[in-house]
């Protein structure tokens, strides 16, 4: 079955991730309803939580190939259309190139999401998307810095279930294929323990130090994702 994020569809997800949709339902000032009416909890119910079901996923074209993976949604309330957030290239063990994809070109098909007629040079090719600046227009780079820090979560998060399945895979192996598997599974708990302890640096770095250890955060894990691309 193919289901088209529509702006409707992406806020009514929104709103359940956000709280009780019938507690949200109470009129404000006897005119105003905010949240969703009793007729529409059960959309809301079978909609897309984005945290579960969107972001950090992979995106595959319509053969299979992976193309990126959902890093953040971006909701514009002047307009009719909202954005996807894919991060191309990262998981190869590459420089990140992360673009805008209106919502109403992904679907999700058989659980996974897929662009169609995508490629990963095509999606690469298009402008690269950027944060507005206005976070550290006045000098203060909390923003940027809680948006560093949320990213390499979701990505270490993401490679220790990858080694986790490494693991399961490598018990059942023998011979040859088990000694590899097991040296991929050392090799990315190396590099992912080098990654989780730079990411503890940036967090507890003074405004000025943590710009250059996000340097060297990012050559961490862009070893992962290289560790990751091998053991793929």
């Amino acid at each position: 079955m193919k289901m088209h994020i529509t702006m409707k569809a992406l806020m009514i997800a929104m709103l359940a991730i956000a709280g009780n949709a019938s507690a949200a339902s109470a009129p404000v000032a006897g005119s105003v309803t905010l949240g969703v009416a009793v007729a529409e909890v059960t959309a809301v119910a079978h909609g897309w939580s984005v945290k579960k079901s969107i972001l950090g996923k992979t995106v595959f074209n319509d053969v299979g190939a992976k193309v990126g993976a959902v890093e953040d949604l971006i909701i514009d309330p002047e307009k009719s259309i909202s954005y996807v957030i894919v991060g191309a290239g990262g998981f190869v063990g590459i420089a990140r190139h992360d673009v805008a994809i209106p919502v109403a070109q992904i679907h999700e098909e058989a659980g996974r999401l897929v662009l169609a007629g995508a490629t990963k040079e095509s999606v690469k090719a298009l402008p690269e998307f950027e944060y507005a600046k206005a976070d550290t227009a006045d000098g203060n780079t909390d923003n940027v810095r809680g948006k560093v820090v949320a990213e390499a979560e979701r990505e270490i998060a993401k490679a220790r279930e990858t080694t986790a399945d490494l693991e399961k895979r490598a018990a059942a192996a023998k011979g040859e294929a088990k000694a590899k598997l097991d040296q991929h599974v050392a090799t990315l708990h190396q590099d992912l323990k080098a990654a989780e302890d730079k990411l503890a640096e940036v967090k507890k770095a003074g405004e000025k130090k943590w710009k250059q250890l996000e340097a060297e955060l990012n050559k961490a894990m862009d070893r992962v994702r290289q560790s990751l691309a091998k053991a793929a």
